[in-house]
């Protein structure tokens, strides 16, 4: 058992903490993908129309949940562990902070879809997908190997 005030349930809520995290990193994965389909779309046309609705659909059911559930559940954590357990929280917690801008971003990138002012092409998404990758690698190796 995990000494805090989360007593017997801090395995509890460590294990749903980590299933939140592969929720928000699989849509924060799959967005990206849609807007790159979608930026090959005419805007206006039907298929546009298709894809706003996948979008929307994704942000509202799994990623701003998961989002939100992620960084409550990791707040509950860090306030168990105490602040001072490391520098390695410190960064990883920038890291999540660089990781919800980027879920801001990518609303923005949605939202100038259904106005049909994108401005990006599909290979810009394609990129861009690969930013919460190289964030995620950085913060699972702070969490393993606990280092700064």
């Amino acid at each position: 058992m995990q000494p805090g005030w989360l007593g017997g349930a801090y395995l509890w809520v460590k294990a749903a903490h980590v299933v939140f995290v592969i929720y928000w990193m699989a849509g924060q994965f799959m967005l990206p993908r849609f807007f790159a389909y979608h930026a090959e779309c005419a805007a206006g046309s039907a298929e546009d129309v298709l894809w706003q609705q996948r979008e929307r659909r994704l942000v509202n059911i799994i990623l701003n949940p998961a989002m939100i559930i992620t960084w409550v559940l990791g707040l509950m954590l860090a306030f168990n562990w105490g602040f001072h357990n490391g520098y390695w929280l410190h960064a990883k917690i920038l890291l999540v902070f660089v990781l919800s801008g980027y879920h801001g971003m990518c609303i923005g990138w949605m939202k100038a879809f259904a106005r049909g002012d994108n401005k990006r092409t599909s290979r810009f998404f394609r990129l861009a997908n690969e930013l919460p990758t190289l964030v995620v690698v950085a913060i699972v190796i702070l969490v393993i190997v606990k280092m700064i």
